[in-house]
C-alpha cells in the first residue's frame, strides 16, 4: 500500500448515496466524495465530531515539512464568519470543547458538546475547516508559537526520542521528520505557500466527517450540508493535488545507532525495528506479542526490569502502523549509569521471545489485555467517533467490536511466535537521548 492508500475510495456518486454499516452506523457519501458517518447512541446526552483529513506529515516535501500542522494551528483562527475568539467561545458558552491534532497521515478537528448543541458544532467545526482565511498576522503569530511548541518538546528527552528512533529507522522520508516541522523549515514558510497546499490537499475525497453520541443520522447530514454551501467542500472543487511527497517508496535505512546529547539526568533508549503496516493481516498477533512483551505490569520488560532490578520507572513495548510500513520499538527511562544493563536486558528478552515464542497463559493474558483495551476505550463518544472515523479513513471499512474481538481470539501461540521470529530477530536500531557520546553504546 502506498501513502494514497491512507483514505478509503474516493466515491463520487451524482447524488447523495446513504447506507447503513451496523446497527446505529449509517454513511452517507456526497457527490463531493466527502464521506459523513454517524453512529446513534440514544442513551448518552453528548455528541462529539470530527473532521479527519488524510492528509499529515508524511504528505509535505522537504520545503514544507510542517505544513500540515501548522495549518491545525491557523485553521482556528478565523473564517469570514466568525473570529478566533468566536470559534472558541461559540463551544466554550455551551460547555463545550474543541481541539485539534496532526499525525504522519492524518489530521483531525473535534468537539464534544451536549446532544443539543450538535447543530452548532457542525456549524463552527465545519466552517472553520472549509473557509480559513489565513490571515498574514495570524501566520506570523502562530509561526511563533510553533517555533515554542519545538522547543519545548526538546525539552522532554522522553517524547524526543521517538522522534529520533523514527528518523533511525526512515532517515529523510517524511515518516522520519518531525510533525511539527522543525524551525529550518517552519521560520521561511510563507502564508502564499501554506495556502496553496491548504487548497490542494484538503480536498472533499480526502474527508471523513465523523459523529457518535445522541443524534439522528439523517439531520447531520443536513447540516453539514448547510454549513459547506458554498464552499469548495461543497463542489468538491478544487485544483489538481498532484503527487505526494509520502507517496515515493519507503527505504528503510541500514540499523545504527543515533546517539542525541543531552545533560539530562535520565537516559532515554529506544530500540527496535521496522515493523508491520496496518494492513498486515499479522497485526493481531503483534498486538498480543506487544501486551506480552511490554504493555502491561505483567509484561516480561517490566517484570524483569523495574520489578526485578528496579532499574527503570518507566518501560514498555509499542507498535505503530501506517499504510505501508510500521514500527516496533521498546522504551526506557533509566540512570545513565545503568543504560548498558537495561539495554542489554531488553536485548535478552527480544532474543528469548524470538526464540521461543510465547506460553499460553501469556497468550491468553495478551488477548485479554487487547480486547479489554480496544472495548473499555469505547465507553465515551468521543472514542466511538474516532472508531468511526479512522475505520472510514484508514480502511474504507467498518469492523464490528464482535468480528475484532474474534480476530484476536483467533490468535495463537504459533502466530505470535511467527510474527516474533520475524520482527525480534531482525537487527535493531538504537535511539537514545542522554548525556552520552555518540560511541558510547557499541552494537549489540
Amino acid at each position: 500500500m502506498t501513502a494514497s492508500s491512507v483514505h478509503g475510495p474516493a466515491e463520487r456518486p451524482a447524488r447523495a448515496v446513504t447506507r447503513t454499516l451496523q446497527d446505529g452506523v449509517k454513511k452517507t457519501v456526497l457527490p463531493s466524495g466527502l464521506r459523513i458517518i454517524t453512529e446513534s447512541i440514544p442513551t448518552t446526552r453528548s455528541a462529539a465530531l470530527g473532521i479527519w483529513v488524510g492528509i499529515g506529515s508524511r504528505d509535505e516535501t522537504p520545503a514544507m515539512s510542517g505544513a500540515s500542522h501548522f495549518l491545525e494551528h491557523l485553521l482556528f483562527k478565523g473564517t469570514h464568519k466568525r473570529t478566533a475568539l468566536e470559534i472558541s467561545a461559540e463551544i466554550e458558552a455551551v460547555g463545550g470543547e474543541t481541539n485539534a491534532f496532526t499525525t504522519k497521515e492524518y489530521t483531525c478537528y473535534y468537539a464534544r458538546v451536549l446532544d443539543s448543541d450538535l447543530p452548532l458544532a457542525v456549524d463552527v467545526l465545519v466552517d472553520a475547516v472549509a473557509d480559513s482565511l489565513l490571515e498574514p498576522t495570524d501566520v506570523e503569530t502562530e509561526r511563533g508559537v510553533i517555533l515554542e511548541e519545538i522547543a519545548m518538546h526538546e525539552d522532554e528527552p522522553g517524547d524526543e526520542v521517538h522522534d529520533v528512533f523514527a528518523e533511525a529507522i526512515y532517515g529523510d522520508h517524511p515518516l522520519g521528520w518531525l510533525i511539527s516541522g522543525t524551525p529550518e523549515s517552519v521560520t521561511p514558510m510563507t502564508r502564499n505557500q501554506i495556502d496553496n497546499f491548504y487548497r490542494k490537499r484538503y480536498r472533499a475525497p480526502e474527508i471523513v466527517i465523523a459523529a457518535a453520541g445522541n443524534l439522528d443520522h439523517a439531520a447531520v447530514v443536513r447540516l453539514v450540508r448547510k454549513a459547506l454551501a458554498g464552499s469548495p467542500l461543497d463542489t468538491g472543487a478544487a485544483d489538481p493535488a498532484g503527487p505526494r511527497d509520502g507517496d515515493k517508496p519507503v527505504r528503510v535505512r541500514r540499523p545504527h545507532t543515533v546517539v542525541l546529547h543531552r545533560d539530562t539526568e535520565q537516559a532515554h533508549i529506544v530500540l527496535g525495528t521496522v515493523g508491520l503496516s496496518r494492513y498486515d493481516e499479522r497485526r493481531f498477533a503483534l498486538g498480543v506479542l506487544n501486551n506480552v512483551l511490554g504493555g502491561g505490569m505483567s509484561s516480561r520488560l517490566f517484570q524483569e526490569i523495574r520489578e526485578k532490578r528496579g532499574l527503570a520507572y518507566s518501560v514498555y513495548s509499542y507498535a505503530s502502523q501506517y499504510a505501508d510500513t510500521g514500527l516496533f520499538g521498546v522504551y526506557a527511562g533509566c540512570a545513565p549509569g545503568k543504560a548498558a544493563e537495561v539495554l542489554d536486558l531488553i536485548r535478552t528478552e527480544l532474543a528469548r521471545v524470538a526464540a521461543g515464542g510465547i506460553t499460553a497463559e501469556e497468550l491468553v493474558r495478551g488477548r485479554g489485555m487487547v480486547k479489554g483495551s480496544y472495548v473499555l476505550g469505547l465507553e465515551d463518544t468521543s472514542s466511538r467517533m474516532s472508531r468511526l472515523a479512522k475505520s472510514e479513513l484508514l480502511h474504507g471499512h467498518l469492523m464490528s467490536v464482535d468480528e475484532l474481538l474474534a480476530r484476536v481470539d483467533a490468535v495463537t501461540t504459533a502466530d505470535v511466535a511467527e510474527v516474533a521470529a520475524d520482527l525480534l530477530a531482525r537487527e535493531q536500531s538504537l535511539a537514545v537521548v542522554g548525556p552520552f557520546d555518540e560511541g558510547a553504546f557499541p552494537p549489540g
